[in-house]
């Protein structure tokens, strides 16, 4: 069902407001701070009794709902733990008015967050295939001025079509067209299409920038797109969930034929650049 409350309905508040404060001062490299956390950021989400909260994160607001999707979790209690080092390689990257696919988009976090830098004339797809999610991503795009990011509703995959998104329910953003968790909680059939093809559809003829975090399918988008697409549509910076224990293929050695080199190694995400 989709959220009718405006903005500001779900204000912080009381003992909840001061955890979210300062959950979100404790340092990231500390194993005592990621602790400490965990515990407070457990016991304020009891106190909510399954109401979301609205919030300003990355520059952005947000309406978070930190129940079964732990990209929600770490954003609303601590957004500096969230792909720090990614946001910040992508910030330095990203050109004014520049162009970023976010696949994968959850609640738009990472769109949101280009979307709030990157300038009025920039264009940021935010696909994303689970219907509730996306209706949260509709959501959060509507309560911010940026007129930049569109919402897709659908899967990113090797060919068109429709195919089965499996849906883990104790974390949404696991959900993947592979099963790769151990809470398959419901199957539901989503349409799908290549990069390619979303990129001809939206009229896309260059990329700044891909965020692909898609739960192990990122070799199966990415392969048949590397392959078929014009070398002017190769991104120049790929942002890439690390399921190399799903890959059927070595996703880094083809992304080195294309003329990629490795930027970094996160905690969960590989960072290409193309020269």
């Amino acid at each position: 069902m989709k959220d009718t409350q405006p903005y500001g309905t779900y204000v912080p508040t009381g003992l909840v407001a001061r955890i979210a404060a300062h959950t979100q001062t404790l340092p990231e490299g500390s194993w005592r701070g990621r602790r400490t956390a965990l515990l407070l950021r457990r016991i304020a989400i009891s106190m909510l009794r399954g109401k979301p909260l609205d919030v300003e994160r990355y520059g952005a607001r947000m309406r978070l709902h930190p129940y079964g999707n732990n990209c929600e979790k770490k954003v609303l209690f601590t957004p500096q733990f969230f792909d720090s080092e990614e946001r910040e390689i992508l910030k330095a990257r990203m050109p004014e008015n520049g162009t970023f696919i976010d696949i994968g988009a959850n609640i738009g976090a990472y769109s949101l967050f280009v979307g709030a830098f990157a300038g009025p004339k920039a264009k940021i797809l935010a696909v994303e295939p689970q219907p509730d999610v996306f209706d949260k991503l509709i959501y959060n795009i509507g309560q911010n001025p940026y007129g930049t990011i569109k919402a897709v509703a659908c899967a990113v995959a090797d060919k068109a079509g429709e195919l089965t998104l499996f849906i883990d329910l104790r974390n949404q953003g696991e959900s993947s067209v592979k099963i790769v968790g151990t809470n398959q909680g419901a199957e539901i059939k989503v349409p799908a299409v290549t990069l390619l093809g979303l990129c001809r559809s939206e009229g896309i003829e260059r990329i700044d920038a891909i965020k692909l975090d898609v739960e192990g399918a990122e070799d199966l988008i990415l392969e048949p797109f590397l392959r078929e697409a014009p070398e002017s549509l190769l991104p120049k910076l790929l942002i890439v969930e690390n399921g190399t224990e799903q890959w059927h293929l070595d996703l880094p050695g083809l992304l080195e034929k294309y003329g990629y080199r490795r930027l970094a190694t996160t905690r969960l995400n590989l960072l290409f650049e193309r020269a």
